[in-house]
C-alpha cells in the first residue's frame, strides 16, 4: 500500500472509528482498524461484532492495499501529526510507515486475515435530519435502563409509521419518548437499539441528513461518507403509548428551565435518593428538599396551575432529565400525589411520565 492523504482528514475519520473498538476485545484483532485504500480513496473501519462503523476520504492512492494497524495508537499517532503537511503512507506485510513532514512514525501491522468480515448495509427506509435526530436520542436515552440483566430496558425503541419517526425509553422508573418528522420510503418498522450503541452513533453523526436502513438483525446510519451498523436487541418493548397520551386532572404550565435551575440548587441538600418535593399552587411552585439533619433548601417559581393544588415527589435526577429535555415551557400533567406526572413539551413532541415518590 502506498498513499498521500490529509492528515487531519485522517485523524477525524480515524478517532470516529476507533471509538467503536472494544475496551476488552474478544480476540486480539478486534482492536485494530482495517484500513483499505483503492479508487482514489481510504476507508476506515472497526468492528466489534455488534457494532461496524466505515469511514471513507479521498486520498492520492499510488498503491491499493488492505492491512491492520493497532487502533487507539494510530488514533493517537494521527491526532498528533503536524497539518500543515501532507501525510505519506507506506506499508508492507509488517508494518505502516506515516511520514508528515519531519515526523514519521512506523506501526507493526496486525494480522488482517484474521478480521471479521463486516455486515454489509441494510436497504435504506428513510431519512431524516441529523441534528434533529441525534437530539431526540439525548432526549430519551436518561430513560433507558443500565441493568444488563434486562436487555429490553436497555434500549431504545425506534418506531416509523408514516411520516412520524418515535423514539422511547424506560427503565421502569420512567418512559420518555420524542416524535420526528422524516422522509420514509418503507413500510412501518419497530426495532429495538442499545441505547448505549445510539448514543454514541448519534454524536458521531455530524450534520445534514442520515439515512436509516433495517436488514436482518441489523440497523444502519449513514451520514455523509461515515457508516455504522449495529446489532439490534431480539426483545420485546412495553406499549409505551398508551401510558403518555392520557389527560390528568391537574396540569401546570412552567418554564423548563427556570424549575430545572431551582431543583439543581435545592437538589444540593437532597442525597441522591432523596426527594425533592414540589408544592404547586396558582401561581407558583415552591420547591424544597432536605432534612434538620443535612440541610434543608427551598426556592418558588412562578408557574399557572389549572385544577386543585397539589403535592408531589420526585427523585431528583429524574426531574431533572425530563425538564432538561424541553426548551421553553414544559407541561405537567398530575392526578395525585401517588401516581405518575407527565411531563411534556409546549409543542407536544416530547413526552415524559415519571414515577413519583410516596414519601411522609
Amino acid at each position: 500500500m502506498k498513499l498521500t492523504i490529509d492528515p487531519k482528514l485522517l485523524a477525524d475519520t480515524v478517532a470516529w472509528a476507533a471509538r467503536a473498538i472494544p475496551t476488552r476485545p474478544s480476540i486480539p484483532v478486534l482492536s485494530g482498524l482495517l484500513i483499505a485504500a483503492h479508487d482514489d480513496q481510504l476507508d476506515v473501519s472497526a468492528f466489534d461484532y455488534d457494532i461496524s462503523v466505515r469511514g471513507t476520504i479521498p486520498a492520492d492512492v499510488a498503491e491499493p492495499g488492505l492491512l491492520l494497524l493497532p487502533g487507539r495508537v494510530l488514533a493517537e499517532v494521527a491526532k498528533a501529526l503536524p497539518d500543515r503537511a501532507m501525510l505519506n503512507l507506506t506499508a508492507t506485510d509488517a508494518e505502516a510507515v506515516l511520514t508528515c513532514g519531519r515526523a514519521e512514525f512506523a506501526l507493526p501491522t496486525l494480522p488482517v486475515e484474521d478480521y471479521p468480515t463486516l455486515p454489509e448495509l441494510p436497504d435504506t427506509v428513510g431519512s431524516i435530519d441529523a441534528d434533529q435526530f441525534a437530539a431526540a436520542v439525548s432526549q430519551v436515552a436518561p430513560a433507558a435502563g443500565r441493568d444488563d440483566t434486562l436487555p429490553m430496558l436497555t434500549g431504545i425503541r425506534v418506531d416509523a409509521d408514516g411520516d412520524q419517526l418515535t423514539l422511547a425509553a424506560t427503565d421502569r422508573y420512567r418512559i420518555a419518548a420524542r416524535d420526528l418528522i422524516w422522509q420514509p420510503n418503507g413500510a412501518p418498522f419497530g426495532q429495538l437499539i442499545p441505547a448505549r450503541q445510539l448514543q454514541d452513533i448519534a454524536k458521531g453523526l455530524g450534520h445534514g441528513t442520515v439515512q436509516i436502513g433495517i436488514g436482518d438483525g441489523l440497523t444502519s446510519f449513514t451520514s455523509g461518507n461515515r457508516h455504522t451498523t449495529v446489532r439490534l436487541l431480539d426483545d420485546q418493548f412495553i406499549d409505551y403509548r398508551s401510558r403518555i397520551t392520557h389527560e390528568a386532572a391537574i396540569n401546570v404550565s412552567v418554564d423548563a428551565a427556570a424549575l430545572a435551575t431551582a431543583v439543581k440548587r435545592i437538589a444540593i441538600v437532597a442525597e441522591r435518593t432523596t426527594a425533592v418535593h414540589l408544592a404547586f399552587d396558582r401561581e407558583q411552585v415552591l420547591v424544597r428538599a432536605g432534612a434538620a439533619d443535612v440541610g434543608r433548601g427551598n426556592e418558588t417559581v412562578g408557574c399557572t396551575l389549572a385544577g386543585n393544588p397539589i403535592q408531589i415527589a420526585f427523585q431528583s435526577q429524574y426531574l431533572l432529565d425530563a425538564l432538561n429535555a424541553i426548551d421553553g415551557t414544559a407541561r405537567i400533567g398530575m392526578d395525585g400525589t401517588t401516581k405518575p406526572a407527565l411531563f411534556r413539551s409546549d409543542d407536544d413532541t416530547y413526552r415524559c411520565l415519571v414515577m413519583s415518590l410516596r414519601v411522609s
